[in-house]
């Protein structure tokens, strides 16, 4: 697996992770009515487009293939980490989040900030981050959980 900066060419390969990714997260954490809030179908190629030209995410790929994604704001918000679902579990997310952490680094950012869903919460967890408070976002009619988590980066 290798990381490197997103390219346009990218963006209908990232918004089909990012579409399969949350419809394939089981029913115990979201409902299809809240799956289908967070990620509409079918997926809006044009707003994700424009979305990730702004963002400009580290992508993950094996293959040639992405398999992961992330997202660094210069604040040090992470607003997107997804990873494909046939790699969940193995060590990708993982290698995204070091990446950032370097990148944050190199760029004196000294905390990191994420709304983690009820999915990558343990993940976060996992890594450091501590947990701020809960919250739940109101998204085309249906209401989803999430948690605002931090990381303060040790020098």
């Amino acid at each position: 697996m290798r990381i490197r900066a997103y390219r346009p060419s990218d963006s209908v390969e990232i918004t089909n992770l990012f579409h399969t990714s949350v419809h394939t997260i089981k029913q115990s954490f979201y409902s299809k009515e809240e799956r289908e809030a967070w990620a509409p179908t079918p997926p809006d190629y044009t707003g994700w487009k424009a979305r990730l030209l702004i963002k400009k995410p580290f992508v993950a790929l094996k293959k040639n293939r992405i398999i992961g994604f992330i997202e660094l704001e210069s604040d040090g918000h992470i607003d997107c980490l997804y990873v494909h679902p046939d790699y969940q579990g193995s060590g990708v997310a993982r290698q995204l989040l070091q990446h950032i952490l370097i990148v944050a680094q190199k760029k004196g950012i000294t905390r990191l900030h994420v709304e983690a869903s009820k999915v990558a919460m343990p993940f976060f967890k996992k890594s450091g981050f501590k947990l701020i408070k809960e919250n739940h976002i109101n998204l085309r009619g249906q209401s989803l959980l999430n948690y605002s988590m931090s990381w303060s980066i040790q020098p």
